[in-house]
């Protein structure tokens, strides 16, 4: 019971760490940047948000932003940053689904446990990969800002990042650890002893109801 407990808790704090990332991924919130002090920048309209897919200017009355689509252009940050939170983001479907069907409320047929407890191992791992793409991401963005141009502070899309990695991590780390089959190859073990033995009294029994027999 404490073990399903743990696989479910698991697989919700997992969820929740793969919507983080999602939302990190497709807004653009993930550094403030200014050259200047804060309030000098808001004056002069210099005020920038950086993001995986655009440059945007933060105003009073304006916010603009100008997509990224120079690809080849780009810095390596920016590239490799991209593609880990696409891979982490893609990993996060097959990865929930291979959890879920290893519940031990869900049968798929004639089950085994085994099987379940291969799904549930694969699927914590596929977990902590999407959780190192997310922190590999998410610190190196902000450093390669930092070298290029002024850093400001860190944006709303870089601390949903951030949560949703440390999510992704923890609940990985439960599902890997709790998922054993070690309950189940017992049983089967009891089970196969207690079938030899059975086999190995019933001709001890017959021997003696026929010495019985035989001395009446």
């Amino acid at each position: 019971m404490s073990q399903s407990c743990l696989q479910f808790s698991g697989f919700t704090v997992s969820c929740i760490g793969w919507v983080g990332i999602i939302i990190a991924t497709a807004t653009n919130d993930w550094v403030v940047t200014c050259k200047y002090g804060m309030n000098t920048c808001k004056k002069m309209d210099e005020l920038g948000a950086k993001g995986l897919w655009a440059d945007c200017v933060i105003s009073t009355a304006l916010y603009h932003c100008i997509a990224l689509n120079q690809i080849l252009t780009l810095p390596a940050y920016i590239q490799t940053s991209r593609a880990l939170m696409i891979t982490a983001s893609i990993l996060g479907l097959p990865a929930m689904a291979l959890v879920l069907m290893a519940m031990p409320c869900i049968n798929l047929g004639n089950d085994h446990e085994s099987a379940k407890h291969r799904r549930s191992v694969l699927g914590g791992v596929l977990i902590l990969l999407m959780a190192l793409c997310g922190i590999v991401s998410t610190v190196w963005f902000p450093i390669g800002v930092h070298h290029e141009q002024g850093l400001m502070s860190f944006g709303f899309s870089l601390y949903a990042g951030w949560v949703g990695s440390a999510f992704c991590l923890l609940g990985g780390s439960v599902i890997s650890c709790c998922s054993s089959d070690r309950p189940a190859q017992y049983a089967e073990n009891r089970f196969y002893y207690s079938k030899q033995g059975g086999a190995n009294l019933t001709p001890t029994s017959s021997s003696t109801n026929h010495a019985k027999s035989a001395h009446v």
